[in-house]
């Protein structure tokens, strides 16, 4: 991997008071392009530093995974001493990111006058300020009554927090958004982005609010696709999903399976058109009991080779054991040495900047990097510094 080309975001300073999976995912994502992000904790860590998965040493593989190239900084911020270094950091670098309850000295108003051209950007739970997660946002949205099984009766929760992460991306887009106009205006911005209405609003692009609104009721489909035909096979040794999108998917999808005519005179019987979205889905059990047998006298590997140079939309199920064990030839993984955790692969910024690389870095040790940056960012005396730490103004890395 190479890391020759000067990143896009170089130059660009933000600091970050946040714990958990949207906020840090933000910052995260900016370190990744060549933003200084400088990780702000209370001594000891916050209420994320022993998130699990934890990895064998008892560190967690969450909050190592969520943070990486960042610099991180530890200080009381029960202190006022602690709180005003940090917002003396906040006026040099005039910008945050933050999901932290506001403290005295670093809400928004108290460092804005310190800083009149800050951006500050804010996750709230929900518009007016209260509290939610993922998990509370996913079930008043409405999608776990869609997911899961067909035909049962209790919400189903998806195990990926969804909204945490769009909500990331969008403190990200709307942090660059502030800092592009301050760049034209020379004007701050105070940004926020509530986890509920980036659920609210996800839902509602999708045109799933819309359907409801108009009187239509999505019924629970289990692993079969919502308005075409899609579905998972059993086959000789596992299974595999099959998603048909298009006309040319279901051509390629009969011919490859040699069930052209038989699927034409189920057309004819039917008094359906399978060109059509609408008339796959409809007959979806009835196409699917004629392709099962294709798939279930198969093993995956030879679906595989029957379905290659077509355009049909498949993949073997793997667990998560399976995917760990294929990661060193992934091109997006590089391995990093996270103290504290050890060697492993780990993914790089998915955002390809032409033909570069980039390296993977991994997460600074909890407080790695407090004397580093009163040093150079505040110009800060060792003797000062070794002082603010002997009184627990500022901690140590851990």
């Amino acid at each position: 991997m190479q890391n020759d080309v000067t990143p896009p975001l170089a130059g660009l300073r933000v600091i970050e008071l946040s714990s958990f999976v949207a906020s840090p995912l933000g910052g995260m994502t900016l370190a990744q392009l060549g933003a200084d992000v400088i990780r702000v904790d209370q001594i000891g860590g916050g209420p994320d530093i022993d998130r699990w998965p934890l990895a064998p040493s008892g560190r967690s593989l969450y909050w190592a995974g969520l943070n990486k190239g960042k610099r991180s900084l530890t200080a009381d911020l029960r202190s006022a001493e602690g709180r005003a270094l940090v917002a003396r950091l906040a006026a040099d670098a005039g910008v945050v990111l933050t999901n932290a309850p506001p403290r005295d000295g670093l809400a928004y108003e108290a460092l804005r006058e310190a800083r009149p051209d800050l951006i500050h950007v804010q996750l709230l739970g929900t518009r007016d300020g209260g509290n939610a997660v993922d998990y509370t946002v996913n079930a008043a949205v409405g999608l776990p009554s869609i997911t899961g099984p067909a035909g049962g009766a209790e919400p189903s929760n998806h195990v990926l927090p969804a909204w945490d992460v769009a909500c990331g991306l969008y403190l990200a887009i709307g942090l660059l958004a502030a800092e592009r106009h301050r760049l034209r205006t020379g004007e701050g911005t105070r940004l926020r982005v509530a986890l509920s209405d980036v659920a609210l609003a996800t839902a509602g692009n999708l045109g799933m609010l819309a359907e409801a609104q108009l009187g239509q009721v999505r019924p629970r489909l289990g692993n079969q696709l919502f308005g075409d035909f899609g579905r998972d096979f059993a086959t000789a040794d596992g299974r595999v999903m099959v998603a048909v999108l298009t006309a040319r998917h279901w051509r390629d999808l009969v011919a490859a399976t040699g069930l052209t005519e038989v699927a034409a005179a189920l057309e004819r019987a039917l008094g359906a058109d399978f060109r059509t979205a609408g008339d796959r889905y409809a007959y979806r059990d009835a196409l699917g009991g004629v392709l099962a047998p294709w798939f279930a006298s198969r093993t995956c590997a030879e679906v595989e080779d029957g379905l290659k140079n077509t355009s049909v939309l498949r993949s073997r199920y793997r667990d998560l054991a399976e995917v760990a064990a294929g990661l060193h030839d992934e091109p997006l993984m590089g391995e990093i040495d996270q103290p504290g955790i050890g060697r492993h692969l780990a993914p790089a910024s998915p955002v390809r900047l032409g033909d570069e690389v980039p390296a993977p870095a991994p997460a600074p040790e909890l407080g790695q990097h407090t004397a580093e940056i009163l040093r150079d960012v505040l110009d800060l005396p060792d003797t000062e510094i070794a002082d603010l730490r002997a009184r627990g103004v500022v901690g140590e890395p851990v």
